[in-house]
């Protein structure tokens, strides 16, 4: 039992890991909608200054 949990256990991991790489038409639809509402959101309350937009900027790169 304890071996089949040392090896089975982190082939399951390695296993989830993969499957997540793939991303299906929800994924973006969701993506293009966020993407919107930050557009929306600059448009109301656009970046106050160069280091704001920076930031943002910033923000987006990483998401």
């Amino acid at each position: 039992m304890t071996r089949m949990m040392r090896f089975g256990l982190p082939a399951l991991v390695l296993l989830g890991l993969a499957a997540c790489q793939q991303e299906g038409p929800a994924e973006r639809a969701g993506r293009s909608l966020d993407r919107a509402g930050q557009s929306v959101r600059d448009t109301v309350d656009p970046p106050r200054g160069p280091v704001e937009r920076l930031g943002r900027s910033v923000d987006r790169a990483v998401n």
